[in-house]
């Protein structure tokens, strides 16, 4: 079998040709170091000119498109394009992340600035209003956000004489910005009359208010405060794209090549016109400037970057070269020199030398270039154009042979054939033509057997064959130099090529990915020696792959850097490296190739950091056949926590409802039932799917969750108190450090987590808003102060919280792969570590964001799914436990040691001060040293180690542990059957908790004259429960299948159980062993019951719509009630056993006579006066009330009445248990509402004297009792029900004023149409003329709702040149009649010990000083004013807050 695993050698980034100047500025500068930082594709590079050497920081992955520096000139920012772009700011020395910054911006981040002191970070966005955002950028926090503008910002920078300043500059704008708490609030620059109104490219501030910006035209405008002053005419011949101030003065570079500097006053020192010196050419355009002591950085539009010293200012030196814009094709090596060619679309061929890492030459040709080869002697050098004709050079010289040209569209391909006689050229026209090179390129042959066009080629090392492929993806093969084509198997059987470049073949069937476009891969190379191939991908990628590479889907290393396409990759001549070309991003990347053998001297060198998936990783994982997961993990992975409906879509369902609720308002409904229940305590814990979720509480209480309920249970009284705030199963809970407070995560639409309080059960803080579907791991930080969790989003979303702000410090995407434990760094909260499947992974906070590396496994194994994690005694040392029963010990993120601990997967791990314990699906608990290097003591958990004082009985020896914590001399273990038991150290184990295991709970009884139950469930269990305070299992019996149902005869003394394969039982209630079984049908026994008094009849209803009779003192069917058209419910007798009452899937209420089975019709009058001995159904006039408003979506499930008749109990598909008065006539009756169960309620029972309700909940395998009060008891504690869905509205509703105050829209009201009718535009929206299209009606619906055109020039719009204009005087608030009264309160208010009253109308808040009757006004807000209030607080006398209509708030300091 073919080796699928990734190679063990891999590719290390060495030299990056290039520099982005194309649409972009200002991204070139002098680090402290003396170094260079600029950016190209997705890199950005810092490069030192003294020892010429790059070094990459490789965060980011898509094309850089922005860069700041940091004021200490250490630290930089960059920003990229994409649909989620982000913000890193990192360090220029070490090329690590410093910070994230991210979801907020989209498409891009357009500029950057840093504040004075470096403090906060300024952004522009890509988006359709080109945000503009400032950021606490150590802490990854927004601080402020506003739209920046309608069309395209091209600068912005921070005043750094004036804080909480700024100033950004765009299309036809420039905008000053003051930061305000956290309102960004611009005012426009007035252009006036001093210069023309136009786009202005570059920005500088300076002392006392002034800016200087750059414009379109090469002016230069000088503006104070808001306003134009002046404008230095003609400063550039064009455009000037870029401003750099420093402390000697300013720079600016423009579209015209030439270089200005300026001193401080904007007076000109020297001009340097790049065109004219020795590197200079026509055309030349400079995009950024730098300007450092006597040294100055200019980086050009065609990406080169030069470093002028000033004193010698005609000589800059050329530092850096790169293709100009245009796709980037054509890649060749030299056959014998470390030297690659490579030819763009700018018409240029260049020559670069690997070892010198520099360009030696470079030609202009004619055409864009598509293809490059050179010949085995290395001699000539032949270029495929776009147009079809092909051009051969001498490399020597870069003199031309010869131009051919018989081809019309473009040259995608062309080799020389290994003996250097033949050029083999593949064009667009689907056909490949051979050249003889002796022969001064004369056409020797053709080859035409292709449908599409030609890709790639490869010669066989004798030069007789030729192999193509087309972008049909076909393979063919040709004689040569003929070009025949060759399709007998025999013949092409021993053929061996000279090269491997080909994208189809069977040699390459593992490159591609399991579903992808065949044009995916754009280049491949194999090198032969090395058993290795690169390719390149339309995704930026190049992957390295072991060759022969036969089977699809096969593992590799990846790289990023490249933004978008990568065009073409080639080994060179000696396979030192690779070299990879970018199409978009042109720019030439040379990767050192580092072989297996030097692997072992890299180990010290810790991988490279990345934000994405990686920068060099292995793909989904690095081995070829991954053993298969243990049956346990394999099931787990597969449950699905999705719901089709959310407890949070009941509002919007609701709402959806709006007819039904108008008419149920109208009619008077019956109240709610007087009496209530309250949950007492729950039978159940939570282990088949969740892990170390049990913890002793700083007061020896028991911490655990089981459904939508977190339990508090003290083991000494045998009580349990309940968290009742989730509405949803609860997947994880972690205890604080100080042991007294626990956060639950559940599973929700938006789930939340809750922090809340053992003691007081009261919630200390919710987290909401980032996790999508559920939350899966939690763990506090050391100090307490942190929490960090996991989602089970498809992305498997880190979220790290300040748990108490609630506030979100940082997020990242996790894995694609189930996440099973987070854990913090008790020595440093700022790192983690999270497992999973096959997912180690060390992940370290920067900013907003978290940074990963995968854990470095090295010869030590592979990477297995990791199941439990702890850190251990020093900060670098962590412990994970494997699914194969080891643990491994890292250093830092290498795999020192793994050694052998449990037979099957570790489920649960636990540092303790000296030492750890271990837990695993072999049911033993394992106490180790702080080394693990000696095991000291072993637990197994066995039924025969179970103490007296047990609440239950272990179902099976050895199940399998998936919690364990260690206090008050004992250790707690969880298991996945839901039992949790003490284990005391000298060996005794009790049992004090227990549940039903995995798997649906259906299947309830109440025993009718004792405290007892019966449950049957998924799990093949059938279970007795005390209901008494002792709450223990009495009984349990393994079916050979699940059940669904169950029922005790009324003497007590027998059980009958339907299972789910059609058959059932009667045994004997006592020792539950078998009295009878039958089995009549095929499918799941759904309901069965005794009939009342002597129980001489068994009533059995089925999924396949029958109910069968049987007489159970002959024990023989003697009826069948037939005439249902789905599957039975739900089943009643009548107090006389003579008729039943049937519910059925399709909603219908059946009758039949017993015990032949006679369907009877019975009027619904009549049916009530019946006597029942039992009512369980959902359905008749009697329980219309008990069907929810959105009846359609949610199923009530069960119900049961008391034995008085008075209050009906229900349970629905939502999780709720609901009390209605009894009969619930009439439609949306009103109840109580309790939430403890997760989603489906599927059965609840009343307790033989109605002191309990039992209730099961369906998947969430809990038994929960309630205590039933009657009414008038009023408890204390934290209610627990909720009123109906149907608030007071219709009973009696409001007095008249607030119901009026109540309807009114605000939103409607400001979008509505005028008071009365008004002529013209308001003042307000008159910025801007209607664009051509507006005014011929044209309606696009793409275009912004502000039209982007500009107003138009002054001097056309004055038509009156000739009359003299009346200066327009100005206005000032003098005066303002009235008070807003009618619909705001509590807005009047005394200041300075009543000198003076504030209050609002309309917009404006107004200060009244009562003794002189004067008023003074506050008008920054724009629209109504609708509440007021005056800070209390003796620190901010005179501080206001008002709130206005909009999206605004403003704070008032009078």
């Amino acid at each position: 079998m073919a080796d699928r695993s990734a190679p063990s050698c891999h590719l290390r980034l060495e030299w990056v040709y290039g520099y982005r100047g194309h649409q972009c500025r200002n991204n070139l500068y002098y680090t402290a170091a003396k170094e260079i930082v600029y950016f190209v594709a997705g890199v950005g590079v810092v490069y030192s000119p003294r020892e010429h050497r790059q070094k990459f920081y490789l965060g980011h992955q898509d094309d850089i498109i922005s860069l700041a520096l940091h004021p200490e000139r250490v630290l930089v920012a960059t920003g990229q394009v994409g649909k989620e772009p982000y913000i890193c700011v990192w360090d220029s020395y070490t090329v690590q992340t410093v910070s994230v910054l991210k979801d907020v911006h989209t498409h891009g981040i357009a500029c950057l600035a840093f504040d004075l002191d470096g403090q906060r970070l300024v952004s522009v966005g890509l988006d359709s209003k080109n945000t503009v955002c400032v950021w606490d950028w150590r802490k990854g926090k927004l601080l402020s956000m506003a739209p920046g503008h309608t069309d395209r910002i091209f600068d912005i920078s921070w005043d750094l004489y004036q804080p909480n300043k700024l100033v950004s500059c765009g299309v036809k704008h420039i905008k000053f910005w003051s930061l305000c708490g956290n309102s960004l609030t611009p005012k426009r620059g007035v252009f006036g009359k001093t210069g023309d109104l136009q786009t202005i490219l570059c920005l500088a501030c300076a002392r006392d208010e002034v800016t200087y910006s750059g414009a379109l035209n090469g002016d230069i405008y000088v503006w104070k405060g808001i306003n134009l002053v002046r404008t230095i005419q003609g400063a550039h011949a064009a455009g000037i794209f870029s401003m750099n101030a420093c402390e000697e003065g300013f720079a600016t570079g423009g579209r015209d090549g030439c270089v200005r500097l300026w001193d401080l006053n904007f007076k000109p020192i020297t001009v340097i016109d790049l065109r004219e010196t020795d590197q200079g050419y026509k055309g030349l355009s400079v995009r950024s400037v730098c300007w450092r002591g006597d040294h100055i950085l200019v980086g050009t539009q065609d990406s080169e970057i030069f470093e002028i010293v000033v004193h010698e200012r005609n000589k800059p030196f050329l530092i850096m070269q790169g293709h100009c814009e245009g796709e980037l094709w054509a890649l060749a090596v030299h056959p014998t020199k470390p030297l690659a060619m490579t030819g763009s679309d700018d018409r240029s061929v260049r020559i670069w030398s690997l070892i010198d890492h520099a360009l030696i030459a470079r030609c202009n040709m004619e055409e864009p270039i598509r293809c490059a080869a050179v010949s085995t002697d290395g001699i000539h050098l032949a270029l495929g154009m776009k147009d079809g004709s092909f051009t051969v050079l001498r490399v020597r010289d870069m003199t031309e042979v010869v131009h051919i040209k018989d081809r019309k569209e473009a040259i995608h391909e062309l080799k020389y054939s290994p003996d250097g006689n033949f050029l083999a050229v593949g064009s667009n026209d689907s056909s490949v033509d051979v050249y003889g090179v002796v022969q001064r390129y004369k056409k020797v042959g053709e080859c035409v057997g292709s449908l599409s066009f030609i890709t790639h080629m490869d010669w066989s090392s004798d030069s007789k064959y030729l192999q193509t492929n087309d972008g049909n993806g076909k393979r063919l093969f040709y004689r040569m130099p003929s070009g025949k084509e060759v399709t007998n198997k025999e013949e092409l059987k021993g053929i061996q090529w000279a090269s491997w470049t080909c994208v189809s073949g069977v040699e390459v069937n593992g490159i591609w990915p399991k579903y992808s476009d065949i044009n995916d891969i754009n280049s491949v190379d194999a090198n032969f020696i090395g058993q290795v191939m690169v390719t390149a991908d339309d995704y930026g990628i190049v992957k390295l792959f072991r060759y022969p590479c036969l089977r699809k889907g096969a593992k590799f290393k990846k790289y990023l850097g490249h933004s978008a396409h990568v065009t073409n990759v080639r080994w060179s001549h000696d396979h030192q490296w690779v070299v990879s070309i970018g199409g978009a991003d042109h720019s030439v990347f040379q990767w050192k190739f580092v072989p297996d053998r030097k692997l072992k001297d890299t180990l010290h060198i810790a991988p490279q950091e990345s934000l994405v998936d990686s920068n060099s990783d292995e793909s989904d994982s690095d081995q070829s056949d991954v053993p298969e997961l243990d049956s346990e993990i394999e099931q787990e992975t597969q449950i699905t926590y999705r719901r089709q409906v959310y407890k949070e879509d009941l509002p919007q369902l609701k709402e959806q409802c709006k007819e039904k609720r108008k008419s149920a308002a109208s009619k008077r409904r019956e109240r709610a039932p007087g009496n209530s229940i309250r949950l007492h305590f729950v039978h159940g814990y939570r282990g088949y799917d969740c892990r170390s979720n049990l913890f002793y509480t700083q007061t020896g209480e028991i911490v655990y969750h089981v459904a939508a309920v977190g339990v508090v249970y003290n083991r000494q009284q045998n009580t349990q108190r309940f968290y009742l705030g989730h509405d949803d199963d609860i997947l994880c809970l972690a205890i604080h450090p100080l042991k007294d407070y626990v956060a639950t995560g559940q599973v929700g639409r938006d789930s939340s987590i809750h922090i809340w309080d053992t003691e007081t059960i009261k919630p200390l803080s919710v987290l909401k808003g980032y996790h999508q579907y559920g939350v899966c791991a939690v763990d506090f930080s050391a100090d307490g102060k942190r929490l960090a969790s996991v989602g089970i989003d498809d992305n498997h979303t880190i979220v790290l919280w300040d748990w108490k702000k609630g506030e979100k410090l940082s997020a990242v995407r996790g894995s694609k792969d189930k996440i099973f434990v987070v854990k913090i760094n008790p020595y440093m909260p700022d790192k983690l570590i999270t497992v999973g499947i096959k997912h180690m992974k060390f992940w370290r906070r920067a900013g907003g964001g978290l940074i990963g590396r995968k854990g470095c496994i090295g010869a030590l194994g592979r990477t297995d799914t990791m199941m439990c994690a702890v850190y251990g005694w020093t900060e670098e040392m962590a412990f994970s436990g494997t699914s194969t029963g080891d643990v491994c010990i890292w250093r830092d993120v290498f795999l020192i040691k793994t050694v052998k601990a449990h037979d099957g997967p570790v489920f649960s791990m636990h540092a303790l001060e000296k030492g750890f314990v271990t837990g695993g699906k072999d049911g033993v608990v394992a106490l180790w040293d702080d080394t693990f290097e000696r095991c000291l003591k072993t637990y197994a958990i066995k039924r025969a180690a179970l103490a007296p004082g047990s609440k239950g009985l272990l179902l099976e020896d050895n199940p399998s542990i998936r919690a364990i914590s260690l206090g008050h001399g004992h250790i707690l273990v969880g298991t996945k059957n839901g039992e949790i038991l003490e284990v005391d150290k000298s060996g005794p184990i009790t049992l004090l908790v227990q549940g039903h295991m995995e798997g649906e709970v259906w299947g309830l009884a109440t025993h009718p004259h004792l405290p007892i139950c019966a449950t049957v469930s998924d799990d093949k269990t059938l279970r007795i429960w005390d209901l008494s305070p002792s709450h223990c299992m009495l009984a349990v019996r393994k079916l050979k299948k699940g059940g669904r149902c169950c029922c005790f005869s009324p003497d007590g003394k027998a059980l009958a159980v339907g299972l789910n394969d059609g058959s059932f039982l009667i045994v004997n209630a006592d020792t539950l062993e078998d009295l009878v079984s039958f089995q009549h049908r095929k499918d799941v026994i759904s309901e069965i019951r005794f009939s009342p008094g002597t129980g001489k009849y068994l009533a059995v209803a089925s999924c396949d719509n029958f109910v069968d009779i049987y007489n159970v003192m002959s024990s023989k069917r003697v009826g069948i009630c037939k005439g249902a058209s789905s599957y039975i419910t739900h089943m009643d007798w009548d107090v006389r056993g003579k008729l039943l009452q049937v519910n059925t899937g399709a909603k219908e209420q059946l009758f039949f006579e017993a015990p032949r089975g006679k369907k009877q019709t019975i009027p619904s009058l009549e049916v009530e006066k019946i006597g029942w001995a039992s009512w369980t159904s959902v359905l008749g006039s009697c329980c219309e009330g008990i069907w929810p408003i959105i009846g359609e979506v949610t199923d009530v499930t069960a119900s049961c009445l008391t034995s008085d008749s008075k209050v009906l109990a229900t349970g629905d598909d939502f999780g709720f248990v609901k009390l209605f008065r009894y009969p619930a006539k009439g439609k949306f009756g009103k109840f109580k509402r309790y939430v403890a169960h997760s989603t489906h309620v599927t059965n609840v029972r009343w307790t033989y004297d109605d002191s309990l309700l039992v209730t099961v909940g369906g998947a969430d395998t809990s038994l929960m009792l309630w205590t039933y009060e009657m009414e008038g008891h009023r408890d204390s504690r934290q209610c627990d029900s909720e009123e109906s869905d149907l608030d007071s509205e219709e009973d009696g509703g409001y007095d008249s004023d607030v119901t009026r105050e109540n309807e009114i829209n605000y939103t409607i009201k400001a979008l509505s149409t005028n008071i009365r009718p008004m002529f013209g535009i308001k003042p307000h929206l008159q910025q801007k003329e209607p664009t051509l299209d507006e005014r011929q009606g044209v309606v696009r619906g793409s275009r912004p709702p502000v039209s982007r055109a500009l107003p138009q020039p002054e001097k056309l719009q004055t038509n009156n040149v000739g009359k003299k204009k009346r200066p327009i005087e100005d206005l000032i608030l003098e005066l303002v009649f009235g008070y807003r009264g009618k619909d705001c309160r509590n807005n009047v208010h005394y200041l300075n010990d009543g000198a003076d009253v504030i209050y609002h109308t309309a917009s404006i808040g107004i200060l009244y000083n009562v003794a002189t009757g004067s008023q003074s006004f506050y008008q920054e807000h724009n629209d109504d004013i609708l509440c007021l209030t005056v800070n209390q607080h003796p620190k901010f006398i005179n501080i206001v807050a008002t709130g206005q209509e909009t999206q605004q708030i403003c704070q008032v300091l009078l």
